[in-house]
């Protein structure tokens, strides 16, 4: 079936599977009309006949056709198993931790509807079906053997959902592929990444990962400023402007904080800075954070160093009062205190 049912047919291929869907449905509503007159008649004490008794599956009464019989299991197995499927599509996404287990049940019926459906078709053809139960576990048994990766995809698939390792709309890292889980199934994790890539990963594959939705993570981001300017200045113009960072970012849970000089680099000394926020937010927050003091440093006359060739006499940079080495000194121990508790990934400059 095509993603989306209501979505106008953009080419060919999708007006013929417009048209086979539109089939179908007429073939269903045409069946329960014939299944519900059928009923009707046996609840009514009319006379019945053996297309009614093939028909209507809950009869009991006679010997059915069981070319009938099977033709109106069909319709009837298939058609409830895509309406639950479709109810518990529809509630899934309505919420977040248990769309996960919802879909993998919905997957689970779907197999499940195709297997009931062999044995109540050959139980219409009089097929000793305890039998056949039996012969097939000897027969799963030996298949069993032979598909050992299938059922442990199935059962990493299980462990997954209801231990909760990650859900639909969880960010997660697998094998250096970092993306959006987008689907659970029976088999396989689909993830996909910020340019639309999917990867498909057997659950039984997955050994490590990192779900890095989780928890709250943390925004860094570092900019450098020329080394005559006074750090002490600088620090005394982020103090009067933090508040106004987190205005600007409403996506900053916590912070923005300045946690001090980072690095002395070779053209510029680098001040860090970092904020709290939701994984899916936090390379914008970052760079909604760099923008900000791009911004606030133009208004202050901060210099930010860039490569250039200097052919006059440097400027001269403003010496800071005694109220900005004060203001400053009290301002970076005020921020230290406050983001001590802050997790930072050691991979950066800190």
């Amino acid at each position: 079936m095509r993603k989306d049912f209501f979505k106008k047919p953009a080419n060919g291929q999708e007006w013929f599977a417009f048209g086979l869907e539109m089939a179908a449905l007429a073939l269903v509503i045409v069946y329960y009309v014939f299944f519900f007159l059928a009923f009707s008649k046996f609840y009514t004490g009319q006379e019945v006949n053996e297309f009614d008794r093939a028909i209507y599956l809950f009869s009991g009464a006679g010997d059915p056709n069981p070319w009938l019989r099977s033709l109106s299991l069909i319709f009837f197995v298939l058609s409830v198993s895509f309406v639950v499927r479709l109810v518990l599509e529809l509630i899934s996404k309505a919420f977040k931790k248990g769309g996960a287990v919802l879909k993998l049940t919905a997957s689970i019926i779907k197999y499940a509807a195709v297997i009931v459906l062999i044995f109540l078709i050959l139980s219409a053809f009089h097929v000793d079906t305890v039998t056949l139960l039996v012969s097939a576990g000897v027969v799963s048994l030996v298949i069993g053997l032979g598909a050992q990766s299938l059922i442990s995809d199935v059962i990493a698939g299980l462990f997954i959902v209801f231990e909760d390792v990650y859900n639909i709309g969880d960010i997660i890292v697998i094998d250096d592929f970092r993306g959006t889980v987008k689907e659970i199934g029976v088999r396989t994790t689909q993830i996909v990444d910020w340019a639309g890539n999917i990867k498909i990963v057997n659950n039984s594959d997955i050994r490590s990962l990192v779900n890095m939705t989780s928890e709250i993570k943390t925004a860094f981001v570092t900019v450098d400023v020329e080394y005559g300017e006074s750090v002490e200045r600088v620090e005394s113009v982020i103090k009067g402007n933090l508040d106004r960072m987190k205005k600007n970012i409403p996506d900053i849970l916590e912070g923005p904080f300045y946690i001090g000089v980072s690095d002395l680099g070779a053209s510029g000394v680098t001040l860090a800075f970092i904020a709290q926020c939701q994984e899916q937010k936090r390379f914008q927050v970052e760079r909604d954070m760099r923008r900000e003091l791009k911004l606030i440093f133009d208004e202050n006359d901060v210099g930010i160093p860039f490569n250039q060739v200097t052919i006059n006499q440097p400027k001269d940079f403003q010496k800071p009062s005694k109220k900005d080495v004060a203001e400053a000194k009290e301002f970076l121990e005020e921020q230290k205190a406050a983001s001590q508790d802050i997790p930072i990934d050691t991979n950066k400059n800190n």
